[in-house]
């Protein structure tokens, strides 16, 4: 039965999903040519708030978790695993007073609507994978937008999303370059649980999606890869 009733509604989210995605193509174009970066962020804001409620189509709900007083004046990376493409709204939404930019794929940045422009003029990294030096240069000069800007990073260290739910082996070269240039940066584990099950299709009814931010982590002077591997675990610890 519930099964059946994943058939017959998981055509509504995915239609109401793209839905927004292209009427908010055109809304980011003009909030950003003509009221700049702070009209664009607060469209893209919005559109994110609508995207993870189209879930509750399905009766699944999204419980945004943080009990940390998180500081405004000093960047941040977050670091999360990945299960979805629900995993992000949520994300944008409710850290949006952080400025929180993502690290994407290159790809990302044609093709598909609002996500495609937004990865272009919202100040995040996009990364070709198949040539080292432009991932570099590309992360070099996002982290010197974090610097000035106080701006924030959301990682996902997986590489890959995770299709079964269960936590793959965190990278840490993304956080070592961020950290290099941004040495203050505070490194905040973000644990998401079940929005895979958002990713199948059907889609799945009456999901419990959570994500939780973990205690923060000071960086100093411990080197990155022990850093990602501690917040790896820590997350491990909540998804599995």
């Amino acid at each position: 039965m519930k099964k059946l009733l994943g058939y017959i509604l998981s055509p509504f989210v995915i239609a109401a999903f793209f839905l927004l995605l292209v009427i908010f193509h055109p809304i980011q174009w003009m909030c950003y040519n003509w009221g700049g970066y702070k009209a664009h962020k607060r469209s893209v804001d919005i559109l994110n708030f609508f995207l993870f409620h189209t879930a509750y189509i399905m009766g699944s709900s999204v419980t945004f978790t943080n009990k940390y007083d998180l500081p405004l004046d000093r960047p941040m990376i977050f670091l999360a695993n990945h299960q979805s493409i629900f995993d992000i709204p949520p994300l944008i939404y409710y850290l949006r007073k952080y400025h929180a930019k993502f690290i994407s794929k290159l790809e990302l940045t044609k093709g598909v609507p609002s996500i495609s422009y937004n990865l272009k003029v919202g100040g995040g990294a996009n990364i070709d994978r198949k040539d080292p030096r432009q991932s570099i240069t590309e992360l070099v000069n996002f982290a010197n937008r974090m610097k000035n800007n106080t701006w924030s990073a959301v990682i996902f260290p997986e590489g890959t999303r995770s299709k079964d739910g269960k936590v793959k082996p965190f990278q840490s070269a993304g956080v070592a370059t961020l950290l290099k240039k941004c040495p203050n940066a505070l490194l905040v584990p973000i644990a998401i649980k079940d929005s895979w099950k958002m990713s199948r299709y059907p889609l799945n009814p009456f999901t419990r999606m959570r994500w939780t931010v973990l205690e923060p982590i000071e960086p100093g002077k411990t080197p990155a890869d022990e850093l990602v591997k501690e917040v790896e675990d820590r997350i491990r610890a909540v998804v599995e």
